[in-house]
């Protein structure tokens, strides 16, 4: 099936997060404001807009039960925000409140539990605030979580307990702390992860395979198992069961990913700044990477080729496959050069006598970094349909089973065939 493409702006999507029904899509345009948008028909129009902050939106998420909204922002502060709707006009507002984090540095990322009773906040204050509400003061509450976080924190993820909490920061670690709060939370089962639970206890701890940012960390829908991506172009998934050198490590020659999500035990999604989003398969014995969700061969960039793909029927890679890359490929190697703007050729030729933009066009949907993926149909475990959202502004949904095979040579198997 071929992804939906909905282009909302021409500026980028920071983050988006959808409602229950998925009627309704909640999303930051690279702004301090959030911008509700609307399904009407087959296209979404902008309603409510959500000010308060003052400072660049960096996340969102909206409780599918209690139908509330939390937002953090690079002005240290959190919202929650509570829908009401006028008896008399029908129209719905947005109450905000004020969460006191008690940090000093930017929120970075916010995450409801999956029980909605608390939710996580990191920032760049090497600090993740576990919030809470206080009927008695009628306000949201928060602890830190800090040892031994040593930079900004830039990935939560919950565990189905409610209690672990799974955190990817910028000194190259991946972590599960536990976030276990006496008033809040029942006293929760033994699992992998460890039996005894109280805040801050750090369950396991793992370095990135080459020293880079752990841009996004996610449990599996079990909770049995930790994935997390790397700067350094690498995915590493995580088995505590069977000690703690059960990881596997995906190496990748593309351009890292900075956002994962589980479809299945066996199978997740990543994307990032090579503009598609990627399929990896495995299990305890081993990863792989098993496709892309984004068939070349249906992207479609008239005039310029995108559709056949370099060489075969296997999709390129997407931002290193470029009209611009072929063009300099096919200077150095077989001495053929274009003229700037004109569309290139399925083999990577110049094609004469045209006056396409190809230059400017990637062979992908999305034309540019893929800054979130998110759960948009089925439940966790049994996945069937996800979105993404980008710097281009666009909002994509896929089916997660229309999986096409994608070249793993990256930018260093193209330059690998160079001839001087």
């Amino acid at each position: 099936m071929a992804p939906q493409v909905f282009p909302l702006a021409q500026i980028p999507v920071t983050s988006h997060a959808f409602n229950a029904d998925r009627s309704q899509v909640a999303v930051s345009l690279n702004s301090n404001d959030v911008t509700i948008f609307h399904r009407q028909g087959a296209e979404w129009a902008a309603g409510e807009t959500l000010a308060e902050h003052d400072k660049l939106i960096t996340s969102i998420d909206w409780a599918p039960n209690t139908n509330r909204i939390v937002t953090s922002a690079q002005d240290r502060n959190a919202y929650v925000w509570n829908p009401t709707v006028d008896p008399t006009t029908g129209q719905t507002s947005w109450k905000p409140t004020l969460v006191l984090l008690r940090i000093n540095r930017a929120a970075t990322f916010v995450r409801w539990s999956p029980n909605e009773d608390k939710f996580a906040v990191a920032s760049g204050a090497r600090a993740i605030a576990i919030c809470s509400f206080d009927p008695e003061g009628d306000w949201w509450v928060s602890r830190l979580l800090k040892k031994p976080i040593r930079s900004t924190v830039l990935s939560l993820d919950w565990h189905p307990n409610n209690v672990l909490l799974a955190a990817g920061s910028a000194d190259m670690k991946a972590r599960v702390l536990s976030a276990y709060i006496k008033d809040v939370d029942k006293r929760p089962s033994p699992t992998v992860w460890g039996e005894k639970l109280p805040f801050n206890t750090i369950c396991a701890e793992y370095a990135s395979h080459a020293g880079g940012w752990v841009h996004s960390v996610a449990f599996s829908p079990s909770g049995d198992a930790l994935a997390f991506a790397s700067h350094d172009s690498s995915i590493s998934i995580a088995y505590p069961q069977h000690g703690p050198t059960a990881v596997h490590t995906i190496k990748l020659s593309v351009l890292p990913l900075v956002t994962l999500i589980w479809t299945r035990e066996d199978e997740m999604i990543a994307a990032g700044h090579d503009c598609e989003p990627f399929v990896f398969r495995g299990g305890e014995q081993g990863w792989e990477l098993a496709g892309s969700l984004d068939d070349h061969k249906h992207s479609g960039l008239s005039g310029s080729g995108a559709g056949k793909g370099v060489g075969s029927g296997v999709s390129p890679v997407g931002r290193l496959n470029s009209a611009a890359f072929n063009t300099f490929r096919n200077a150095d190697t077989r001495g053929l050069s274009s003229m700037p703007g004109s569309p290139v050729s399925p083999s990577g030729g110049s094609t004469l006598g045209g006056s396409g933009s190809g230059e400017s066009e990637l062979f992908t949907v999305h034309q540019n970094t893929i800054t979130e993926v998110r759960l948009y149909e089925g439940q966790i475990g049994a996945v069937n349909k996800v979105s993404t959202s980008g710097v281009d502004g666009k909002l994509v949904v896929w089916d997660v089973a229309s999986v096409a095979p994608v070249s793993v040579g990256g930018l260093a198997g193209k330059l690998g065939g160079m001839r001087i």
